[in-house]
């Protein structure tokens, strides 16, 4: 497939007059501040019921399959924590992914007032959406599902049913993360389970009938197998993307880079927060994204 230059992706306007600013409507009142965002998405909503839903089987067939049956109470008991708290790290960076703003930018911004605001000088370039009538800040692209331009758009994901961008792409990694850990995880007390069933009598291994035990058991290996797979590579696709500090779109539009080169470091605080700690791998640790720059609408 031809990719056709960067600047055919955005609608570049060089003079106020030429945004057509008397078919923006002024932007809606905003909300209070904390509203919850979520986005109305069939395909989305139904993608992350199936995620829930796999992790929650995973861990029922984890405790009322392998660990609770089992007569070594220590395996069982330090086996038990660190899957469940895996799980449950796993979840909450789910609804943080889902439930934060990615970046949106301010719907139907493109007005005259707003244009003003901005003390445009001869020469600097504005973009705008016709979609959603906003003023684009550098590296923001619009979603089709999400219906705004979000800033630093990585890409929209269903299994989360959002965009992931500037401001909850630390969740979306984290949640790839940990899936991969609790996948790996199950794949060893399933491997080390059928070695304790073979040796010894497969009555006594679960409280199951031997093949409802087996079913259950390579049911939850072909997924925890299938999701260690898929979440591994886009974790490593994600640190990769925050390291090079170029976004998916950006990488598949090859997008000119306009924007100030920094250390790989310098991109992980960025997106992580400043500085280096736990909150890191904690997804209630909201990153200090700090201020935006009201000079990020003009080149």
């Amino acid at each position: 497939m031809m990719l056709i230059h960067t600047h055919h992706f955005r609608d570049i306007e060089r003079k106020p007059e030429y945004l057509q600013l008397e078919k923006c409507v002024p932007p809606p009142y905003p909300g209070p501040v904390g509203t919850m965002w979520f986005i109305r998405d069939s395909c989305g909503i139904a993608c992350a019921i199936v995620t829930w839903f796999l992790v929650l089987y995973a861990e029922f067939v984890v405790l009322f399959v392998m660990l609770i049956p089992s007569r070594d109470y220590v395996y069982s008991i330090i086996n038990g924590i660190v899957f469940n708290l895996l799980a449950f790290l796993a979840l909450a960076s789910h609804c943080r992914a889902m439930l934060t703003d990615p970046g949106a930018v301010p719907k139907g911004n493109a007005t005259k007032e707003f244009i003003e605001s901005l003390q445009l000088k001869p020469g600097q370039v504005v973009y705008k959406c016709p979609k959603c009538c906003s003023i684009k800040p550098d590296r923001a692209h619009h979603c089709s599902v999400c219906k705004r331009c979000i800033r630093k758009m990585d890409h929209h994901c269903p299994w989360v049913n959002n965009c992931v961008g500037e401001n909850n792409q630390k969740y979306f990694v984290l949640f790839t993360m940990y899936i991969a850990l609790i996948s790996l995880h199950a794949l060893i007390m399933v491997g080390f389970h059928f070695l304790h069933c073979f040796e010894e009598d497969w009555t006594k291994c679960s409280s199951f009938s031997p093949p409802t035990t087996v079913i259950l058991l390579i049911l939850l290996c072909f997924e925890a197998l299938l999701f260690l797979i898929f979440t591994s590579v886009m974790f490593g696709t994600q640190v990769h993307s925050i390291c090079t500090d170029e976004t998916g779109i950006e990488q598949l539009k090859k997008e000119e880079r306009r924007w100030a080169k920094k250390t790989k470091w310098m991109n992980m605080k960025a997106v992580f927060g400043h500085p280096f700690s736990l909150g890191w791998a904690s997804p209630f640790a909201t990153p200090d994204q700090g201020k935006a720059d009201p000079y990020q609408y003009v080149v």
